[in-house]
């Protein structure tokens, strides 16, 4: 996809969605930490569910420590993995409480070292939380990058790289919401809904199904 069809694109995405986020609830970086790795295989809305109760419990390293493993668990058991959810969050809050005084580090490689946290769930944290321009590839992400033309890969790295490289500098500090927003909601895996989207035009979809 050329340059200016992928500038076009982002633009039309700001024009009609000018402030987008994420649809985890959250108050503070601990809370969007942890919701992030209990979305992992599970929607935002069962998460939403299970931390509007668990946030007004346990909205702190020390306090879901304090809950222990089994007393976590009951809190999150309606969403998928939630044992070895459970396990891994226990571990990451006792890590963020020895190491990192309790909070939550701004730094990759820190990220990454805590249980349950990968790439995707790093990228996600620093650009929601902290403003870094990351692209955090889900899914979502992958099919819409693949399917529009914007930057096609075998896998997530790929992907990622290849958005970082072809998005417009001043886009990619949202490009990842846009994305997700505009897999989830229009362009989905089965039947996207290309008559309703706004990028249809410009979308290289039809183009191929025409070849």
């Amino acid at each position: 996809m050329n340059k200016k069809k992928c500038r076009e694109i982002f633009h039309r995405f700001q024009t009609h969605n000018p402030h987008p986020t994420t649809e985890l609830k959250y108050t503070s970086s601990f809370e969007l930490l942890i919701a992030v790795i209990l979305s992992a295989q599970a929607t935002d809305v069962s998460v939403n569910k299970a931390t509007a109760i668990l946030f007004k419990k346990a909205n702190t390293p020390e306090k879901i420590v304090a809950l222990g493993i089994e007393g976590l668990k009951n809190y999150i058991k309606t969403i998928g993995l939630y044992n070895a959810k459970a396990k891994n969050i226990i571990k990451t809050c006792e890590i963020l409480v020895k190491q990192h005084h309790s909070q939550v580090p701004n730094q990759r490689e820190a990220l990454e070292a805590l249980p349950g946290v990968g790439r995707k769930t790093a990228n996600v944290v620093l650009n929601t939380a902290f403003g870094e321009p990351t692209m955090a590839v889900d899914t979502h992400i992958f099919r819409v990058a693949n399917r529009t033309g914007l930057a096609p890969g075998k896998n997530v790295i790929e992907v990622e790289n290849n958005l970082l490289k072809n998005v417009p500098t001043e886009f990619l500090q949202d490009a990842h919401h846009w994305l997700i927003l505009h897999g989830r909601y229009t362009c989905i895996a089965r039947k996207p809904k290309c008559t309703s989207c706004i990028i249809a035009d410009l979308c290289e979809f039809k183009e191929k199904n025409l070849l």
